[in-house]
């Protein structure tokens, strides 16, 4: 029973470390160590992350932790299928001021695509949620796989080692939102591929 209470703590862990909100932050660090845009001023930096962390981590998060309050749900209750419509509602609404504030303060296209790239993955999952659940954790894993592909041919660098180990990350994941009985095989496996060809399709 206690090996049993183990697994899905860790799965739990999983879930929550590597929620799908965590995209863009994590493609725009990325972005800013292995690119040229490291060159930029640490401070610009540091208002674009601030900015971005705001409105696709902290804003979200927040809003749908109190709507899951007043509706009075569990974590997981709010999991289920019709009920993750407005979750994705407020993600979206958030990922679309960021960018609107993005382009106000002339961040560079290729940039911004990165929260582009996230809001479509939202966009894509909150129509297919309509008739059937998919892994929106694993969209998230997919599409930074498939950004990173992008960015490889157009920065020529190569991807091999950062994208087996995200494809490790995808897996474990993956397997988690099994063990919390959130998602089947098929869904998770759908998930990870919608992401990475929206990621690759949007940065490209």
């Amino acid at each position: 029973m206690t090996k049993e209470k183990n697994i899905i703590l860790t799965a739990r862990v999983m879930s929550m470390t590597f929620t799908p909100f965590y995209l863009p932050l994590v493609g725009l660090i990325a972005l800013f160590l292995f690119s040229y845009m490291s060159l930029m001023p640490w401070q610009f930096k540091l208002i674009v992350l601030t900015m971005v962390y705001f409105f696709t981590i902290l804003l979200p998060t927040l809003f749908i932790h109190a709507y899951r309050r007043y509706q009075g749900w569990s974590t997981m209750e709010i999991g289920k299928k019709e009920r993750r419509m407005v979750p994705y509602i407020i993600a979206i609404v958030c990922y679309f001021a960021c960018y609107y504030f993005m382009n106000m303060m002339r961040i560079p296209q290729f940039m911004a695509n990165i929260l582009v790239a996230a809001l479509f993955i939202q966009v894509v999952c909150a129509v297919i949620n309509v008739w059937w659940k998919i892994s929106t954790h694993s969209a998230a894993i997919g599409g930074f796989e498939g950004a990173l592909l992008a960015f490889s041919i157009l920065f020529s660098f190569n991807p091999l080692v950062w994208f087996c180990i995200f494809l490790i990350i995808g897996g474990m994941v993956g397997t988690s939102r099994m063990i919390l009985r959130q998602h089947t095989l098929t869904q998770v496996i759908a998930g990870f591929l919608v992401g990475m060809v929206i990621g690759f399709w949007t940065i490209i």
